[in-house]
């Protein structure tokens, strides 16, 4: 009994700590986000754009069976303000009709393109270019995973920035001009990340999202209000630490140099975008080198969720796998003061409450339902526990949807905010335990060195937009 009693003690040691690391994150978020704001009050984005003419981006789109939603996406990107881009998509294999929908669209042509890096990816068999739109590339290669497809990309791009995204997603017309904004200010950014947003339930014509509200179906809310907490409280806050390891696969920016100068994306890891940001913190301070990694709250990404419990399973799984193989990979930079707060305190807290979480928290369950059972749990414990586990999870969601309702303020409609705050309420009851399973699975993957990504099944904007407004 005393041995689970001291468990139970560490139990609440453990959340109470996690708990102060979120009020604190929340806290400065909160601030951060004020003064941010405020701040883009006297932005005018029309001069931003003209003014980022000598500073250009090559768009890099690796697509995997992405034929629902890739031509949406394209012409997107299309859309976009900025004044010298380049959209490169890398065709990674694709098995269905991707190449195909993509040549019909956009009236493709193969043409001769001279390399401008080296690094090792699979065969590319050929180069497209656009008659429509010239900045618009295709290239066709064969299947090596998301990390190989961003690099055979890198090998054929010419801007001086390179943003990587999610073939399934959607930028807002001036996201590029956002995200280009730190490279403009600072020269030494050298990787910028921006938020992403959940697309299930918004009305998409063309390639941009004209309607902006909640989805129907419980399973993408949840993640609305995860994105939400992680988006807006976690990583602002981390960012004004000046301990930003995380740049969003789903849409981030890079300067060019740095990049090629680590290698690239790695081939080896199923969390390519974070290794990659590890990997250049690393770098800039083992070499000398006056850096910034920045994450902005503005320039807005639209990514489709999973909406079923499979393919949802399957994402969180490769998330865990993924920070896994980063940490292990990087173990050497913890707790080493010579990689600053990325290495003394961002990558420690990765580790004790991302990595080990999933089995810590189960394990305190397990010991608080035996203790609840052979009747040694005191009142005060259960109340402790549950506070710590449970409540204060809500309290921090709610913290988040405030957050987004005093910024950015998306939900305009009175009734998505009180559906946001309804789902803060239940999500502590079920889903969390049920992602907490999903994690595990992960790590337990990331110990059997299991490097398989999972195929995502999509269904397409407009057709996902509609099943919302009009669920069968």
């Amino acid at each position: 009994m005393s041995a689970l009693m001291l468990f139970n003690g560490f139990i609440i040691v453990y959340f109470a700590i996690l708990n102060v690391f979120y009020l604190v994150l929340s806290v400065i978020a909160f601030r951060s986000l004020r003064t941010y704001v405020l701040g883009l009050r006297s932005l005018h984005i029309d001069d931003l754009v003209s003014s980022s003419g000598g500073l250009p981006i090559s768009l890099l789109v690796p697509a995997f069976n992405e034929a629902e939603t890739i031509v949406d996406s394209i012409r997107s990107l299309l859309t976009l303000r900025y004044a010298d881009h380049e959209i490169i998509v890398v065709n990674d294999g694709s098995s269905d009709a991707t190449l195909v929908r993509l040549i019909a669209a956009f009236d493709l042509r193969r043409i001769e393109r001279v390399p401008t890096s080296s690094i090792a990816t699979r065969g590319v068999r050929h180069v497209y270019r656009s008659r429509r739109h010239p900045n618009l590339l295709v290239v066709d290669k064969e299947n090596g995973g998301k990390a190989d497809a961003l690099n055979a990309g890198l090998n054929y791009s010419r801007g001086a920035i390179v943003s990587a995204m999610d073939a399934d997603t959607l930028l807002e017309p001036d996201a590029l001009a956002r995200v280009a904004r730190p490279f403009l200010e600072d020269s030494s950014t050298v990787a910028v990340g921006g938020i992403v947003r959940i697309s299930n339930g918004c009305r998409v014509d063309a390639g941009s999202v004209e309607d902006i509200r909640l989805p129907n179906r419980m399973l993408p809310r949840f993640q609305v209000l995860e994105y939400l907490r992680a988006f807006l409280a976690s990583r602002v806050g981390w960012n004004a630490l000046g301990a930003t390891l995380i740049i969003s696969g789903a849409f981030g920016a890079f300067r060019r140099s740095i990049v090629d100068a680590v290698g690239g994306f790695d081939t080896r890891s199923v969390g390519e975008d974070m290794e990659l940001v590890v990997r250049m913190h690393r770098y800039c301070r083992d070499q000398g080198i006056d850096y910034r990694i920045t994450f902005i709250p503005d320039p807005v990404a639209w990514t489709e969720a999973p909406e079923t419990l499979s393919q949802l399973s399957l994402q969180r799984n490769r998330w865990q796998r993924g920070l896994a193989q980063v940490i292990a990979r990087h173990h050497g930079m913890i707790g080493r003061q010579r990689y600053g707060l990325p290495g003394v305190v961002a990558l420690p807290y990765f580790v004790a409450f991302e990595l080990l979480g999933p089995v810590i928290e189960l394990l305190g369950w397990v010991a608080f339902v035996l203790s609840v059972a052979l009747g040694v749990a005191s009142m005060q414990y259960i109340a402790l526990f549950l506070a710590l586990a449970v409540f204060l999870g809500s309290a921090f969601s709610i913290a988040a949807v405030a957050l987004e309702e005093l910024s950015f303020r998306r939900y305009r409609r009175f009734s998505d905010l009180i559906a946001l705050l309804g789902v803060a309420l239940v999500e502590s009851f079920g889903y969390r335990q049920l992602s907490t399973v999903w994690r595990l699975r992960g790590l337990a993957g990331a110990v059997r060195r299991d490097k398989t990504w999972g195929e995502m099944e999509r269904s397409g904007f407009e057709r996902a937009a509609a099943e919302a407004v009009h669920p069968s």
